[in-house]
């Protein structure tokens, strides 16, 4: 039987989410490589009944959240939707980007906008679901639409000022 403590996984599942945010300026194909390791030590934690914890269910969304597929972010929102219901509130952000890159793989409007595109050479929040609002976005943790808008743009003008 596979022994481990709690606090181990737990280590490790933080360890693994802090590797994820700073591996986001890495070289791409290092960078895709690590990743994929990354998730599958999730998906093996997550299978072996292993997460115990808000903070565990946090930090094994937040590695999944940039996966390469759409069954990366179901998981992804899955996980931080336990760890929300465990008490983290930061996941709210997570259920909600999660969502986003779902629906822009099936080829359909954003609800909450936290996710951006190029389209004709330009960053954008590209369609966004009109009927989602500015409260259900402040809900899980996203900013308004507008300041979602504004952050594209700025996105855009550092990229043509280098």
């Amino acid at each position: 039987m596979d022994r481990y403590m709690p606090d181990d996984v737990s280590a490790e599942l933080e360890r693994l989410a802090e590797e994820q945010i700073i591996d986001l300026d890495a070289d791409a194909e290092d960078r895709v490589r690590r990743g994929r390791q990354r998730r599958a030590r999730v998906a093996t934690l997550y299978a072996q009944g292993k997460l115990q914890t808000e903070r565990d269910f946090y930090h094994a969304s937040l590695v999944m959240l940039y996966g390469e597929e759409p069954a990366h972010w179901e998981l992804a929102r899955l996980l931080a939707r336990r760890a929300a219901d465990l008490g983290d509130p930061r996941a709210w952000s997570i259920i909600a980007a999660a969502w986003d890159r779902s629906l822009l793989a099936r080829g359909q409007p954003q609800r909450f906008g936290t996710q951006f595109i190029r389209e004709n050479g330009r960053w954008t929040v590209g369609r966004v679901d009109p009927n989602v609002t500015d409260a259900e976005r402040a809900f899980y943790g996203v900013p308004p639409l507008w300041v979602q808008r504004q952050a594209a743009e700025q996105l855009q003008r550092r990229e043509e000022n280098r």
